[in-house]
């Protein structure tokens, strides 16, 4: 392995310096000695990577591919030998983390104690509804309810979660209380999502198809909608918990529990993980289970 990761950073060096005799002269090495590394780098890979004559270099397709994951995996092998040069402790930089509208209103109080303990990092939260890719995005945490089937993330647990039907008094006085999960397709419900999720599963396997006058892909505005009266509405009871608590909501059917959709980190898959991401990822799992613990409701979240 050895071998390989030297024949990498000379490689990168012949790119960026643009000449074999200047990335021997960065090196320390002869011009003979960077040839054949690169010239043993191209052979047990079996592919051209730079095409050379006497007075210019030019990568090929192939070579221009290679370059950018050895920057990165560079990349990854200086920042863990930072990380144990500095300490395991020592977060810093910029975090940027995505999560959904109505949660990063819970989290921005946590995010802000973990700045106050960590003064070298700089955070970044993005408050959107939408899934973002967050590879493509430049975020390196999404906090997000239930996992993605995305091998290229870690998803670690943050919280237990649990999911409710509710309604506020004034439209369950109206409209009756659901008893049997069959019965919401007699019900106004309120739908969220992008496309909207018409259909409500149960932990049980039962689904039912659920319809309504009122849809948005933004999950605060279902909320405010519900408070008014406007039907059922399906949420995480993380996000309806003060008005459950008021009496501005009232959950139904809880003897039918729905499936469960626990709160997640997710990030990048990357051999070493960046101390400001993990410490992070530590610190809301910490806080989150001792704010789950005094939760109204929360008494059998782990069904």
């Amino acid at each position: 392995m050895a071998d390989e990761l030297i024949q990498m950073r000379v490689f990168v060096h012949v790119v960026e310096a643009g000449s074999l005799s200047a990335a021997a002269r960065e090196l320390g090495l002869s011009p003979a000695v960077v040839s054949r590394r690169l010239a043993a780098l191209e052979q047990r890979l079996g592919v051209r990577l730079i095409n050379r004559t006497t007075r210019s270099l030019a990568l090929t397709d192939e070579g221009a591919a290679f370059h950018a994951r050895c920057l990165r995996i560079l990349a990854d092998i200086d920042d863990a030998e930072t990380q144990a040069a500095v300490g395991a402790r020592a977060a810093s930089g910029e975090l940027r983390v995505t999560s959904t509208v109505a949660f990063a209103r819970r989290l921005s109080p946590l995010l802000y104690e973990f700045q106050r303990l960590h003064e070298g990092v700089r955070v970044r939260l993005h408050a959107s509804d939408a899934v973002v890719n967050i590879v493509d995005g430049g975020f390196d945490l999404a906090v997000r309810f239930g996992t993605l089937a995305d091998s290229s993330l870690i998803a670690r647990e943050l919280a237990p979660n649990r999911r409710v039907i509710c309604a506020s008094p004034d439209y369950l006085d109206r409209r009756g209380r659901p008893a049997d999960p069959q019965e919401l397709v007699h019900h106004d419900c309120v739908l969220m999502g992008e496309p909207a999720l018409a259909v409500w599963q149960f932990a049980d396997g039962t689904s039912v198809r659920v319809n309504g006058a009122f849809a948005s892909n933004d999950g605060e505005i279902a909320h405010l909608w519900a408070v008014q009266g406007a039907g059922l509405v399906l949420k995480s009871i993380w996000d309806v918990q003060a008005d459950l608590a008021a009496g501005r909501l009232e959950v139904v059917l809880d003897a039918h529990p729905l499936a469960c959709a626990h709160i997640h980190a997710m990030y990048p898959h990357r051999r070493f993980v960046a101390p400001k991401v993990r410490l992070c990822v530590d610190f809301l799992r910490e806080r989150l289970a001792d704010q789950a613990v005094e939760m109204v409701g929360l008494k059998a979240i782990s069904a």
